[in-house]
């Protein structure tokens, strides 16, 4: 507790824990960490990962990239503990539980695996990345160096020559044994032999690597700071236009913008925005943004704007004037969802989507202005739909000559319709996946009455199909 380490060192000094604050620190350090390989990945809380696959003679070795590594980081007063081996979990165990440099060498006559466990076999088992509680369970048996650990699912070398068959059985005992004792922990950090294997290398062990992305940035330092609207405005033009010939280099588009404002009294004021479609109209950021700038308290001024893009779209250029006449009209629909979401709330604002089922109340979705709409759903390409979908199928009267005739009229909100016309039957079977085994088959037929009012109606299973007693029929849509 910290009143009880106060009561032993009065003096001692707290901060405040910032865990997202050390993980973005740690992304930055690790795009500047690939000055030593091609990528690099996070290895959180506290390391990086870095590929120097066919790097290190560019440091003049192995050793030499270890110095260029300890004098960078010294320059910026980090205190770091180094490692290189040919897997990312014996360079993780050595950089935690080794020396404060180590290099694991790998020589013709020596394999990876051979050579890593010799180099890591007097480490604890705390070195393999495992929770709180297999370590506990590891110290219990008595497996407490990784050396004992590989006795158990390895053997020894030397045992082999003197016990033949025997010491083989021996060893598959071991590793079945801790196989049945962890076989419900299918995480790498709760099983043992997964870590083991790809500390060896005999698993590949999947990394993330950090990929940096450069967000496009325009900003405005005021020779003096500014209290008015009108001059705030006139900046925001200037940005919007700058930020419209950035995206424009890069052939994407914003969807997401903030807005900085940093005051005199060091106060920073933001304002973000997100679109309904990628955009670089500079009239169209700037007529948004006028929205959310009304309840901005300049105080002594404010002395510095900044533009940012934090979410961008490929955007290609091309020759859309009916689109861009809308635009500046401010009739275009990506336009009228953006006002719409500034004036109401994003939530106020949904939009239908296609969804993959052939059903057609299943066939599409609402979802908000700003989500990505799917892309990798296989969406069916039914012909013929009405354009009006009741919200519920409404349950119909209908003749017909023969259980599994044409409709010849039918009762619908107290009328009588005679049934003129009839294009039909398109069968839509059940999603077995997704329904009871009984869910019965559906028939729709597209007809017209004698008014020559059409309708899209269904008859609910078969007769005889042995899922219930006689079909009924529901009508579900009208067309134009």
């Amino acid at each position: 507790m910290l009143a009880d380490a106060r009561a032993v060192c009065p003096h001692i000094n707290t901060v405040v824990s910032d865990s997202a604050g050390d993980l973005d620190f740690l992304e930055k350090l690790a795009v500047w960490a690939q000055r030593w390989g091609p990528w690099s990945a996070v290895d959180a809380p506290d390391g990086l990962l870095v590929d120097i696959t066919a790097a290190a003679h560019l440091f003049g070795g192995e050793a030499g990239l270890l110095n260029d590594v300890e004098a960078a980081f010294a320059r910026r007063n980090i205190a770091v503990r180094t490692a290189i081996a040919p897997t990312a979990g014996a360079a993780w165990a050595l950089a935690h539980y080794g020396p404060a440099r180590s290099i694991v060498a790998v020589t013709p006559t020596l394999q990876i695996a051979d050579a890593v466990m010799r180099a890591l076999i007097d480490l604890p088992v705390a070195a393999l990345r495992l929770d709180a509680d297999v370590l506990t369970v590891l110290r219990r048996l008595g497996l407490k160096r990784l050396g004992d650990l590989a006795g158990i699912t390895h053997g020894d070398a030397e045992d082999d020559k003197s016990e033949g068959d025997s010491s083989e059985r021996a060893r598959a005992f071991g590793r079945d044994a801790l196989q049945r004792r962890f076989r419900n922990r299918k995480s790498p950090t709760a099983s043992p032999l997964i870590r083991l294997d790809q500390l060896l290398g005999h698993v590949p062990e999947p990394l993330l690597p950090v990929i940096p992305q450069s967000m496009p940035l325009v900003q405005r330092r005021l020779m003096e700071p500014i209290r008015h609207r009108t001059l705030l405005d006139t900046v925001l033009c200037d940005l919007a236009a700058d930020m419209m010939r950035e995206l424009e280099a890069k052939r994407e588009g914003a969807r997401r913008l903030e807005l900085g404002l940093w005051r005199v009294d060091a106060q920073v004021v933001v304002r973000r925005l997100e679109l309904a479609a990628a955009t670089r109209e500079a009239e169209h950021i700037t007529r948004l943004f006028a929205a959310k700038l009304d309840d901005v308290d300049a105080g002594f001024g404010i002395e510095t704007v900044r533009l940012r893009a934090s979410w961008t779209e490929p955007l290609g250029v091309s020759q859309s004037d009916i689109e861009q006449a809308a635009e500046k009209q401010g009739t275009s629909l990506s336009a009228c969802i953006d006002r719409l979401s500034v004036r109401l709330g994003p939530q106020a604002v949904r939009r239908p989507v296609p969804q993959a089922s052939h059903l057609p109340e299943r066939a599409q979705r609402w979802q908000g202005p700003f989500e990505s709409a799917p892309t990798s759903q296989i969406v069916s390409k039914a012909p013929h739909r009405p354009l009006k979908i009741l919200d519920r199928p409404e349950k119909i009267s209908v003749l017909y000559a023969s259980p599994d005739g044409v409709p010849q009229r039918f009762r619908w909100r107290g009328e009588v319709r005679e049934v003129a016309r009839v294009e039909g039957p398109e069968r839509i079977a059940p999603e077995w996946w997704r329904e009871k085994s009984t869910v019965r088959l559906r028939d729709y037929y597209r007809i017209e009455d004698a008014g020559g009012q059409r309708f899209w109606i269904y008859r609910h299973g078969l007769a005889g199909d042995g899922r219930g007693g006689l079909p009924d029929w529901y009508l579900q849509g009208l067309y134009a």
